[in-house]
Formats: C-alpha cells, structure tokens, sequence
C-alpha cells in the first residue's frame, strides 16, 4: 500500500477573499516563537553570569519550554479542532506576551526554568492553530504550497530578527529586554487576528479527553527527562523510573486513542507511510542541528570574542538560505519529487554539520558562513515539503491535530537534540584540565570560566580560558559529527519512506 496523496482538481477550488491578509497575522505568530527560541541561545552567557546557573540548569532553561511544548501541542492543536482555532490561537498568543514579561524579570535560575516552562504552555497553542487555519484557508493546493512555504521562511527570517534584535538589545541593555521585544508582534497579532482571521473548528469534535492530554503530557516528559538523565548521568533509577513511567503513559495515551469513538489524535493517521516518513524527517533533522543551534552563539561571542549583535549578524546566512528555500520548495516538489528535495536538502545540512566539525578559535567567517548558508537551504526545502505533506494527507477538520504531530516531531526533536548532544558538549567540556586554583564553577560553563578569568592573573586566565575553549570546541566537534551522522540517516530513512509520495496538484 502506497501513501501517495491523490492530486486534487484545483479548478474549482474556493479562494477566500482576504486569505493573503490572514496569513500575515498567522506569521507574526509564528515570529513571535521563532525569535523567543532564537534570542534566548543569545543571551545564555548573560544570563550565565547574572543567575549563575549551573550546567544542568542551564541545560533546563534551554530545554524546559521544548518539554512542555512537546508535551502539549497534540492535546492543544486538539483542542483548537473542538473549541475554535482562531479563539486558541489569540489567547495563546495574549498569554505568551504576558509570559514573555516574567521570563525577563526573573531574577534566579529555578523562575528561570518555570517562566521558560509557563511559556512552554503558552507556546504549544500557537503553532498547531497557524498551520491548521493555513490548511482551512487556502482550498487551492499550489496557493497552500505557497502560503506553507511563506510560513516556514518566517519561521527562518525569524531565526536571523531574533540574533540581530537580540545582539542590539544585549549591547545597550540587560539580558531580560530580548524577551520583552515579543510584547509589540503580540499586540499586532491580537489586534489585526481579531478582524482577519476566519474562525474554523471540527463541526463534530467530540469531548476533549482530559485523561488523554495528562496521558501525553506525563508520556512525553517523561520520555525526554529519562534521555537527559541518561546523557548527563548514565543509567540512574531516577532516570529509569521517569522513562518507564513516560514509556507506559504513551502506551497509555495511544491504547485510549485506540479506543476512543472520536480521539484526541487519530493513530490511523500513521499508517500512512508519507505521514510517518515526513514527521520522522522532522523530528531527526532537529534532533541533528539542535547542538550546533544552541550552542553556536556561545562559540561566536565566548571563543572568536565578537560582540552579541555581530554574533546575531553572523548566523544569518542560514535564515536566508532557508527563507529562500522555502518560497520555492513546492514548485521543486512538484517538478522533481517529494523525496528527491527532503532527502536532498536532509543530505546537505549532514554534509555540512560535517564540515563544521573543523571549526577552531581561528576559523575564518567564509568557512562558517558558508555551512550555515546550506544548513538553511537544506532545512527550508525539507521543512517546508514533510509540512506541505502533512496538511495535505489529513481532512480539514483534523488539521489542528495534525499540524500539532508535526509540531511535537520538532518539538521533541529539539528537547532530545538538547539534551543528548548538549550533554555531550558540557561533559566534554567540564573534563578541562584548568590552572591551579580555578574556580570549580569555571567547569559548569565556558561563560562561567570567562567570568571566573576575570578575577585571575593574566597569566592564569589566558591559561583557564585557553583550556576552556579548546575543551568546549572538542565538544562541539563531537556535537556536531554526531548531528551529521543523524541528517544523513535521516536522509536514507526519507528516501524510502516518502517513496511515491506526491503534494497534491501535482498530477
């Protein structure tokens, strides 16, 4: 049994008047998650140094929002199907504004965690509900090509907003202000969503199962918790028992939706070999990139020494390249293949994940810019074709929950991706072999040992940060060998699993 979508007549597709107006609304909310994932890697060193969090709470603050978001985007794009998409999509984008304000003031690691927790939540609302009503919006399959395409790349040109806003705020501000730039895209995203977008819901949605959202929230949780557990600490029976606890809800959650009349998430959805393929191919690339994202702001301002808003500058390249890739992924889909643009653009962020693996203090901006510019090409084109595959295999009135799977695949991918690769650049790196009488907390951090040189010798600080960099760039390099080894098993699983596999209007 193939997958393959059946290509729709477009003729008499129903173009709804204002639907180009709508899906500007729609990206603003999606900048608003985009520039919040991109700004916090930023302002690490400074929040590093003002909290002075330990490894693992700096690890929590990176990871905790994709936890919770992993955890909850499935019960909230459910329940935007039954209580209306529009009306989730403004209170969640109202909360998130309000939480941006917490996350700015919090004043110790532990508000830290629970504000980029809260935010989480808030969070998992937005994303679901922009795709879903992107699938209601546009009936023509090539006008939602295209306005899928323009989704991704704001996601992208959000990554590069996020860096340049953030290194401006960082340079002529405190840490917090990079938060609170979330505040004016909310407003205008409220205001304008308030006129614009059309409200859609599932006709007959049945209850929202709250059995099934604790279910998914305590599975996926609990499933991530164990993996960081595992990478920081080996085999624990804390992290044994939240993996098994998180193994059994997710048994749990999938027997009941199983069972269930009307479902939270429909489980058949899988049994489409394209569906699957495309939320696999999410969920590996993330996986593969996320130690090279959250860690490549501390290597452009904690080992080359430039300033936050020229580190900002410095990461664009990849959103161009992805911005770019995205407004023409559906036209290269379509006159190609499906698989041949995910595996191609998959293959392509894995060579050059590869390539960084030679990065030193000393590496020129050509060889660094050069990879990101096709980290981004190969992620716009894939990104943008596995969501475009997604919408497409699904009737309209369960959009919401499964624009969230694809969602929770990225989600997912980026909490794993943090934890698994992440622990392995802050094992590495806590192994340095310092001067005598550094600081034990020099080991929890590079930006805590560029704190602790402040108070040596100079002598023994070009010593302590020589040794903590050359031991942060070897576990980078070791992130990243190990992100490439992912992108290009991740391109094979594609090629076989999105074999035959169309966008609609293809034919």
């Amino acid at each position: 049994m193939t997958s393959t979508v059946r290509p729709a007549r477009t003729t008499g597709a129903v173009k709804r008047p204002g639907r180009w107006v709508a899906l500007s609304v729609l990206v603003l909310a999606v900048l608003l998650v985009a520039v919040d994932a991109t700004v916090l890697g930023l302002a690490t060193p400074y929040i590093s140094e003002d909290l002075n969090p330990s490894g693992t709470q700096l690890l929590w603050i990176g990871d905790v929002y994709s936890f919770v978001i992993a955890g909850l985007l499935v019960s909230m794009g459910s329940l935007g199907d039954r209580v209306g998409r529009k009306r989730i999509l403004l209170g969640g984008a109202t909360a998130f504004g309000a939480l941006s304000v917490l996350n700015a003031y919090a004043t110790t690691p532990e508000l830290m965690i629970l504000a980029r927790a809260l935010l989480g939540v808030a969070g998992a609302t937005l994303m679901p509900a922009t795709l879903a009503l992107i699938r209601n919006i546009f009936h023509d399959p090539r006008e939602r090509s295209l306005a899928v395409g323009v989704w991704g790349a704001t996601a992208s040109a959000g990554t590069a907003v996020g860096p340049i806003a953030g290194g401006f705020l960082l340079e002529h501000f405190w840490w917090g202000s990079v938060f609170l730039i979330n505040l004016p895209v909310m407003a205008v995203l409220v205001l304008v969503g308030i006129r614009t977008l059309p409200e859609s819901r599932n006709p007959h949605p049945g209850p929202w199962d709250l059995s099934s959202v604790l279910l998914s929230l305590a599975g996926m949780i609990g499933l991530v918790y164990a993996v960081k557990e595992a990478a920081t600490h080996g085999a624990t029976p804390t992290g044994l028992g939240a993996g098994l606890l998180g193994a059994a809800a997710l048994y749990g959650f999938v027997h009941r939706q199983l069972t269930m009349p009307v479902p939270l998430l429909d489980m058949r959805l899988f049994r489409r070999r394209g569906f699957s393929g495309a939320v696999l191919a999410d969920l590996l690339t993330v996986l593969g990139m996320s130690g090279l994202v959250f860690f490549l702001s501390q290597y452009l301002q904690l080992v080359q020494g430039r300033r936050p808003f020229e580190a900002g500058l410095a990461e664009l390249p990849a959103a161009v390249g992805a911005v770019a890739a995205g407004l023409v992924a559906g036209r290269a889909a379509r006159r190609f293949s499906v698989r041949s643009v995910v595996c191609g653009g998959l293959a392509a962020v894995g060579a050059a994940l590869a390539a960084l693996t030679t990065l030193g203090e000393s590496t020129g901006y050509p060889v660094l810019g050069t990879a990101l510019l096709v980290v981004g090409v190969g992620a716009g084109f894939s990104f943008t074709v596995t969501a475009d595959v997604i919408l497409s295999s699904v009737p309209k009135d369960q959009a919401g929950a499964a624009s969230a799977v694809s969602e929770t695949a990225y989600e997912l991918g980026a909490a794993l991706g943090i934890a698994l690769l992440g622990s392995i650049v802050t094992g590495v790196y806590r192994g340095f072999a310092g001067p005598s009488g550094t600081p034990a907390g020099a080991h929890e951090s590079l930006g805590a040992a560029v704190e602790a040189a402040a108070h040596l010798s100079p002598h023994r600080a070009q010593a302590l940060l020589d040794a903590a960099r050359d031991s942060f760039l070897h576990g980078l390099h070791l992130a990243c060998g190990a992100g490439a080894a992912v992108l290009l098993t991740a391109s094979a699983a594609a090629w076989f699993l999105l074999r035959d596999q169309a966008l609609e209007g293809a034919g």
